[in-house]
């Protein structure tokens, strides 16, 4: 089975090194500027290496395509791709908004694609453990869960995709995309209710050339930010949310209620979690994205911490990274049911779109009911 990606930084590489662990041949790579993509396909002993998607469709005929560009990059790629008759894997955002979304979900429903939608931090341990507690009935009926997360950028992170909506920038698109999924994963897909203002902390950030890779943006901040040649980029994105859903649940009677709050520029003072109420309990997990220990609290009234089950810990992916350790598992699921290998349900462009739309929903930032005249 051979594969194509689109992008040559940390994502592009990530994704190349999941399909080959799952077995498939990377044949290509394709990124915007020539000498970086010969360079990453030369370390990567990838075959084909150029800037033109159409020519590297014709040329290496793949069977996937894997997306690892900023949202605001995918949509033409993917609907070429589509055309070409090829299954999608497509990191989040799925793109920079919900009209396109939409089209390219019903592209590859009409062509009769797969396609895989990597808001993939539903496959952290201990998340997959979370899961299989809620659905066991430890907690009872799940109430409530509580998301909350700090990220604490730098402001004088150089501009580029991420200050950008065009581009699929924005932590609606990059953070909240992954706590919404391990959310529905957790306790139930069907998304009933949406609520949420957003707020933009920063303004503006500094432009620097040279920047490729997401993941090295910080060694590019300027030393001297009151030089005054620097010029500046402005934002025109979130980069603070806070979001109340309605989720349906097949453990309750009643819609469970969550929280997701983020504040994108703030310090962080406690650890980021993720908390799953119910009637009899709690599940806690520490650390960003569910990425850390589960502890459980339970008849003893006590929070203990619980041992990740050893046929958990057996599938989990040997690379670094939780980031990777994610897209390896659904890279996995992805190629074996390409392959008619019977395997477990996963995100498809059908939440890619409706992730899209609600995040379009909250970005209006009309909700609040006026109370300044009250008694």
């Amino acid at each position: 089975m051979k594969v194509l990606i689109a992008g040559t930084g940390f994502a592009g590489q990530g994704h190349a090194d999941a399909f080959r662990a799952a077995g498939a041949d990377v044949v290509g790579i394709v990124g915007r500027t020539p000498h970086v993509v010969q360079d990453v396909a030369a370390k990567m002993g990838i075959p084909f290496a150029g800037c033109d998607w159409q020519e590297a469709l014709e040329t290496c005929q793949p069977d996937i395509v894997s997306i690892a560009t900023p949202g605001g990059a995918h949509y033409t790629p993917i609907k070429q791709a589509i055309a070409f008759g090829c299954h999608v894997f497509c990191d989040k955002p799925m793109t920079d908004d919900s009209a396109t979304a939409i089209e390219l979900n019903a592209l590859a429903q009409a062509k009769g694609v797969k396609t895989a939608y990597a808001a993939s931090f539903r496959y952290a341990p201990s998340v997959l453990h979370a899961k299989r507690l809620v659905a066991a009935g430890t907690i009872g009926e799940p109430t409530e869960v509580e998301c909350i997360s700090h990220f604490n950028l730098e402001r004088e992170i150089p501009f580029g995709w991420s200050h950008r909506k065009e581009d699929g920038g924005g932590r609606l698109n990059n953070n909240f995309t992954h706590t919404l999924s391990i959310v529905a994963s957790v306790v139930g897909e069907k998304i009933l209710n949406i609520i949420g203002e957003v707020r933009d902390d920063l303004g503006r950030a500094p432009i620097v050339e040279g920047v490729h890779n997401f993941a090295t943006r910080r060694d590019f901040i300027p030393k001297d930010l009151n030089d005054p040649a620097l010029k500046w980029g402005i934002s025109d994105v979130e980069w603070s949310y806070t979001v109340m859903a309605q989720l349906e649940s097949p453990l309750a009677e009643k819609p469970v209620s969550v929280l997701f709050k983020h504040g994108g520029l703030v310090p962080r003072f406690h650890d980021d979690h993720i908390v799953f109420y119910g009637t009899k309990g709690a599940i806690y997990i520490k650390g960003h994205y569910g990425s850390g220990q589960l502890f459980h609290y339970g008849d003893d009234k006590t929070w203990r911490d619980l041992p990740l089950p050893a046929d958990i810990a057996a599938e989990v992916p040997d690379v670094a990274g939780e980031t990777e350790q994610c897209w390896h598992t659904l890279a996995r699921l992805f190629v074996r049911d390409i392959r008619g290998e019977a395997t477990e349900p996963y995100p498809t462009f059908a939440e890619g779109s409706q992730y899209q739309q609600i995040i379009d929903l909250i970005r209006k930032n009309d909700n609040w009911t006026d109370v300044s005249g009250l008694a």
